[in-house]
């Protein structure tokens, strides 16, 4: 397994900067989320609605911790690697999740 994070000052700016562009994606995406044209209409469309909301919650949980530590310059841990990757794999799943939900409510209207 490669590490998603090296030592070099460069490669971590970089991906500072990938981990920034993908939060404020997810940003739009909850703001979208919480607009009237996307509201739930149906008991299905509620559930995914809650859970892509708890699921925004956890994303910046985990967006703020890992920046934070790569700030730090403790991007010398195996432990941080791994959950850079699941947040990258966290992301792509958000993603498809609100894709998903959107092409939900947009069939029921």
């Amino acid at each position: 397994m490669t590490h998603v994070v090296e030592n070099s000052t460069y490669e971590v700016q970089e991906l500072l900067v990938r981990l920034e562009r993908n939060n404020k994606v997810i940003q739009r995406l909850s703001k979208k989320l919480c607009s009237y044209t996307c509201e739930p209409n149906n008991p299905s469309c509620f559930e995914k609605f809650y859970e892509l909301k708890n699921k925004f919650k956890v994303f910046a949980k985990y967006q703020k911790q890992i920046v934070e530590a790569l700030k730090a310059r403790e991007f010398e841990s195996p432990e941080l690697d791994r959950d850079i990757e699941l947040h990258l794999e966290r992301y792509k799943q958000l993603e498809k999740d609100i894709a998903g939900y959107l092409l939900d409510t947009q069939k029921h209207h």
